[in-house]
This record gives structure tokens, sequence and C-alpha cells, in this order.
């Protein structure tokens, strides 16, 4: 029988999967909206792709974070307090987006839907790097003691390869944003135009990919892990895949093979993590693993149960939402203020 311990790492990972899915493309899709186009109506019709979903998209890692702090209370109190001034530069971003989102429309002034639109640009980009800092980190190590306390600074988290990692997340989430993109417009030379801009953000997060993969190697020991190997090397060639695929204009696939890469990448990092959810570079045996920063056997039961019967609920709902906003976004629906 699985070990409550081992299951809760793989709802986590499931849910960071689904977050990164998701609002992966959602990040993408705001990064580029001042690029893509000058005239209003074009860049509302790019919002008009996420709008109904974008929130929804965020309660994924908000239900990351809940998982962690019930199953994983001393990785969820260590992890905050390690990442506390980046997490706090995320929050900003998102609030700003989240406010940009609800008051670009709120009056016709050019200058002030362009100013929200810059919002929204900055609230997508930075929380898409700092999470591939976030991420590269938790693989290479942390300086943790132990007692489970981070004893760096903030400057600590930044080296080579986690700006390198920080890259490569901005630049696969902007050409997953584009790709997204392309199966959701309805206006053919907006298509293109985002088509055009979709095959140099992949040849830069192609670029950012590999070196981030050769530091991931260098730099830590995930790669140890037959299943986070086959799931990276995948991950890589997934996303040359996506690249052709929409240099082909073959979008659907595009999309798709784009999708299967940040999939393979979140499964990879955390299988060659296992069973450790914070890396100590101090001491490996100070590093926090499913057991010695898991709850009491009695609440991953109890939770266990909750999640058995909240989670299907969530992805039911969510599956929904995105059915009933399926059909391809159209000029006549920014005209009748559905932006």
């Amino acid at each position: 029988m699985m070990e409550l311990q081992v299951l809760w790492f793989i709802l986590v990972t499931v849910l960071f999967t689904g977050f990164f899915f998701l609002e992966g493309f959602d990040y993408g899709v705001g990064t580029l909206l001042p690029f893509l186009s000058d005239k209003d109506e074009e860049r509302s019709m790019v919002i008009r792709t996420i709008g109904p979903v974008w929130d929804g998209n965020e309660v994924w890692m908000i239900t990351a974070g809940g998982a962690l702090f019930a199953a994983f209370p001393h990785v969820y109190a260590t992890m905050f307090s390690t990442f506390y001034f980046a997490l706090f530069l995320m929050l900003l971003a998102l609030i700003l987006r989240g406010v940009a989102f609800e008051l670009r429309t709120k009056h016709e002034c050019a200058c002030w839907r362009r100013s929200w639109d810059a919002a929204i640009c900055f609230g997508s980009a930075i929380p898409a790097f700092l999470w591939g800092v976030a991420v590269t980190n938790l693989a290479q190590g942390l300086p943790i003691n132990g007692n489970m306390h981070y004893t760096g600074s903030f400057f600590d988290l930044l080296s080579v390869y986690t700006i390198i990692g920080g890259l490569a997340f901005f630049f696969v989430f902007a050409f997953h944003g584009a790709a997204f993109l392309t199966i959701r417009l309805a206006h053919t030379g907006l298509i293109y135009r985002i088509r055009r801009t979709a095959l140099k953000l992949g040849a830069c997060a192609a670029a950012a990919f590999v070196a981030c993969l050769l530091l991931t190697g260098s730099n830590t020991d995930i790669l140890k892990s037959p299943v986070a190997l086959a799931a990276l090397l995948g991950a890589a060639v997934l996303f040359l895949g996506a690249v052709k695929s929409i240099r082909d204009e073959k979008f659907r696939a595009s999309f798709t093979l784009s999708s299967l890469a940040v999939v393979c990448t979140t499964v990879g990092f955390f299988a060659g993590l296992f069973p450790r959810l914070m890396v100590s570079s101090l001491m490996p045996e100070w590093s926090l693993t499913i057991y010695n920063a898991s709850s009491s056997e009695l609440t991953l039961q109890i939770m266990t149960v909750a999640a058995l019967c909240l989670v299907p609920v969530v992805l039911i709902y969510q599956g929904w939402t995105y059915w009933i906003f399926r059909k391809r976004v159209t000029e006549e629906d920014v005209r009748q203020g559905h932006d």
C-alpha cells in the first residue's frame, strides 16, 4: 500500500504541473500583450482569450500552496521564509496584473489602456521569471541548517544557473502563450503575426532550455534519477517539436507539444528531487524530505479524504469552464463589449 507521504508528494506534483501548464500560457499571453499589436481592438481580443479563465488558473497555485501547508508544513514554513522577498515581488506583480485586467476597460483613453496593458505584461513576466529562479534553486540546493531554517539572503538565490532557469521559464511560457493564442483567435492577420513572434521566442526558449538542462546536470544531482532524466530530455524534444509545428502552421499540434513539454519539465524536476522537497546545500541530511517535514499520519488521512472529494469537483468545474469558452475569439466579441 502506498505511503501517505508519497501519495501527497504525487498530489503536490500534479497540482504544480497543472499550475505551470495552465498559468504558463496565461503568463505568456500577458507577457506578449503589448508587443503583438498597436490596435486596441486586437489587444482586447488577446485579453479575451484568457479573460474567463486566468483567475481560475491561479487557483492551482493557491491549492498547491495549501497542499504543502497541510501535508508538509515544515516545507511550507521554510520555503516561504526562504523565498520571502521573491514571493513578495511576485505577489505585487500578480496584484497589479489582476487590477489591470479589471481596470483597463473602465476608460476609453488610449493612454489609460496602454498603461494597464503594460501592467499586465509586467505582472505576467515577473512571476514567470521568478518561478524559474525558484525551481532551479530547489534543485540546486539552499543553505538550510539542521533546524530547517534558511541561512542565506535574497541575493544568494541568484546565480548563473538560477538566472538561466528564470530565463528558460520566461521564454518557454511566452512561447506557450503564443501557441495558445494561435488556437484561440479567429483573426488571421493577428495569428500570423503571433506565429512570427513565436518562432523568435522558440529559438530563445530552446537555447535557454538547453543551457538550463546542461547546468542542471553540472549543478544538481536530479539527473541521476532515470525518470527525471527521461522527462527532461523528453521535454526538450517535445519543445523542439512544438517550434517545428508552429513553423509548419500546425497550431494545435504546437500547443499540445508545448503543453507536454511544460508537464514533462515539472515532472522531471519533482522526480529528481524525490523524496526531498528542499535540498540543503550545507549538509544532505538537513534536506527537507517527505518524511521529516510531513504532518502527522492522522492529518494526512483526513486531508486525503478531503482531497479525494474536492479535487475531482475542481477538475470538473475547470474543464467545464474551458469547454464553455472553447470558441475562437472574434472581432465581434470585442465590439459587443465582452473584452
